[in-house]
């Protein structure tokens, strides 16, 4: 037992060493191949774009791809809903301020007019009624108020005549005592008679004005669904160009609902989309131009909108003094827009390796064209054509401004001719 114990024990020991030395080798081996592979590439000349760092005028601005839009697009809604009769117009054509674009039907809007106009002959009647009544009132007021002014007159009168008799003793205290007693009735008798005539007459107009007022509003009902009829045609807003109208015949139509636009064609404006990395530069007033037919526009940016989308965000330009002529909507221009004064700077031409690096470095070709060395930089603005290099590079040198795709995490890059 003992010396098979010893045995093995050996044999494991010499084991373990070889497996040592394997692993030591395989491990240089593999740090070796990898140093190479991460610092060093190789690359075929006609595969890579090499330009010499300048010395020149950095021209401050963006090139855009515009596209023609009218000045102004007024969109067309449906004033009142219903469904689609006829189409007066097609899309493209010319219309004037008011001409009729869409008939609509709406037969529920009908049967609102017929109820509103039995509503109002209802309540006119019935004002007429009550005018009536009250005429009446006031005239049986007006006749008892008489009937009672005579009744006074004669009990005034014998009253008098029957104080003469009383006070020459040719009359009974009774009868002198009944008449005046009749005639202080009568006169009180009037005084209420005349006292409901006056509550009456104000009540009467208070309830007059009320019914005539409730009377006015039913005839302001009426003639504002009268009104409503008017908006089942659909009437082009302002003189321009029905550039929209998603309405067919039979398609029902709620109220307020876009159906189209009319493009206003006075003038014209070029709306663009810019890159968010100018969002702080790009501002209203910037002056910006574009070239058609071998001349040179001047436009000048009316709004910036502050909205992101994609990476994007949109501006609107208008022309200053002269236009393209036959400009049509939708015509797409390539167009400058200024974002500062020209200067003196280190120039790169634009390139992918900018994808990549984000401009924070480059590979610089030695004098010999043999290799590349990557070295830190810093960029600051950038146009169409050039790069602005603010640090790292000297006019003279020449870099790689082709993409950095195939080249990895390489530091150094040797170039096959």
């Amino acid at each position: 037992m003992d010396r098979i114990i010893e045995k093995q024990s050996k044999l494991t020991k010499r084991t373990l060493a070889y497996i040592g030395l394997g692993i030591a080798v395989v491990g240089l081996v593999v740090l070796f191949l990898g140093t190479d592979y991460s610092g060093t590439s190789r690359v075929e000349s006609d595969r890579l774009t090499v330009d010499v760092v300048q010395h020149g005028v950095f021209n401050d601005y963006v090139r855009l791809m515009g596209q023609v839009q009218p000045i102004t697009t007024i969109q067309l809604s449906a004033i009142e809903g219903g469904m689609v009769q006829s189409r007066q117009v097609e899309e493209g054509a010319m219309v004037k301020q008011g001409d009729a674009i869409l008939h609509l039907s709406n037969p529920m809007l009908n049967l609102n007019i017929l109820e509103s106009e039995a509503q109002l002959a209802e309540k006119s009647n019935f004002l007429r009624n009550t005018l009536v009544q009250m005429e009446q009132e006031r005239l049986t007021l007006k006749r008892e108020k008489l009937q009672l002014d005579l009744d006074i007159e004669r009990k005034h009168r014998k009253y008098q005549q029957l104080s003469k008799l009383y006070g020459e003793q040719f009359a009974s205290k009774e009868e002198y005592l009944q008449a005046k007693e009749d005639y202080e009735y009568a006169v009180k008798n009037r005084e209420l008679v005349v006292e409901r005539q006056r509550q009456d007459s104000a009540f009467r107009g208070v309830q007059v004005h009320q019914m005539e007022e409730s009377l006015s509003n039913m005839r302001r009902n009426l003639a504002l669904i009268r009104q409503r009829m008017d908006n089942l045609v659909v009437r082009a807003p302002l003189t321009g160009q029905l550039g929209l109208l998603e309405a067919e015949v039979g398609q029902s139509i709620a109220t307020g609902q876009k159906i189209g636009q009319v493009n206003v064609l006075t003038d014209f404006k070029i709306e663009a989309k810019v890159d968010e990395h100018y969002i702080d530069r790009v501002k209203s007033d910037l002056q910006a131009s574009l070239e058609s037919q071998g001349k040179t526009y001047r436009l000048r940016v009316r709004k910036v909108f502050p909205e992101v989308r994609s990476g994007q965000f949109r501006v609107e330009l208008v022309f200053v003094g002269a236009r393209p002529e036959n400009l049509r909507t939708g015509q797409s221009y390539q167009l400058d827009v200024q974002l500062g004064q020209p200067a003196e700077a280190t120039l790169i031409p634009r390139g992918g390796f900018y994808d990549l690096t984000g401009g924070q470095w480059i590979f610089v070709v030695d004098p010999n064209g043999a290799e590349a060395t990557r070295r830190s930089i810093r960029i600051g603005r950038q146009n169409a054509q050039f790069y602005e290099v603010l640090d790292g590079l000297r006019p003279g040198e020449r870099v790689i401004t082709s993409g950095y795709d195939l080249f990895g995490t390489s530091r150094r890059l040797l170039i096959k001719k």
